[in-house]
């Protein structure tokens, strides 16, 4: 009983997502507001049913009351402003993600922090046999691996004390800092250096050397990294990759400045 009653709340909330997207949709150039019977009738529901969905979406910024109905609110252009602001991110690195991916020979990420996770908005494969299961759109912990460590270094203090202190910090394997002390003394150390450097903190294999992109402000906003298989980067290279991975951080970066010149 229980997992039915699991499951049928699943899918209530995927059905509630799914009419919240079917009212975003309705609003075009030609139709920018709707009334709520409108809504209603569109969705085919009860004008009841309509304005309970719609209620949601405007208390959470979605949609908002005006003149005649309701139109699109400030959430949704906030959420195309920091689509504009990956896709843009994306165009500049890439070019550069390719040349650091042939010039070590070694997989690409380009990452960004969301809370306490990081996501990987792009990516360029070495051409290697045996290659590593990264996506774009692939979700990264903030406690293990070069990328989240040196997205965490550059975040605002008060943020860092409040991403560590919610709630545990996961272990993947015995590398893993999980005491948010520890994590925060690491920190120090990454940004001292301009770069981090771990092994085996999210996967045992794994090498990673990431550095910090900084936009236009000269805020951090996004880290360029490398992950290969340990095996693959000798000690007596490890410092070659390092210096490889910062310039194409600060070549990324001073495109980024340009563009907000």
């Amino acid at each position: 009983m229980a997992r039915e009653g699991a499951t049928s709340a699943y899918r209530e909330r995927n059905s509630t997502a799914d009419r919240a997207l079917d009212i975003l949709l309705l609003f075009s150039a030609d139709k920018p507001v709707w009334s709520a019977g409108d809504i209603a009738a569109g969705l085919g529901v009860a004008r009841s049913t309509g304005y309970r969905y719609l209620q949601s979406l405007v208390a959470n910024g979605f949609i908002e009351e005006t003149v005649g109905g309701f139109r699109l609110g400030p959430r949704i252009f906030e959420l195309a402003r920091l689509a504009r602001a990956g896709i843009g991110l994306s165009e500049v690195a890439l070019p550069v993600m390719r040349t650091l991916a042939q010039e070590v020979g070694e997989t690409v990420l380009l990452t960004r922090r969301s809370g306490r996770s990081v996501v990987c908005l792009d990516l360029v494969e070495a051409a290697h046999a045996v290659r590593l299961t990264y996506d774009r759109g692939h979700v990264l912990p903030i406690n293990a691996g070069a990328a989240a460590e040196v997205l965490l270094a550059w975040a605002d203090p008060a943020e860092v004390v409040r991403v560590l202190g919610r709630e545990p910090l996961e272990r993947f394997t015995a590398k893993t800092l999980t005491d948010p002390d520890e994590l925060r003394a690491r920190l120090v150390r990454i940004r001292k250096r301009g770069v981090a450097v771990s092994q085996g903190e999210l996967d045992e294999h794994i090498l990673g050397v990431a550095a910090p992109i900084r936009d236009g402000s000269g805020a951090v906003c996004a880290a360029i990294s490398i992950a290969a298989l340990a095996a693959r980067v000798p000690r007596s290279r490890l410092r070659e990759v390092e210096n490889a991975v910062r310039d194409a951080a600060h070549a990324i970066s001073g495109q980024l400045e340009l563009r907000s010149a």
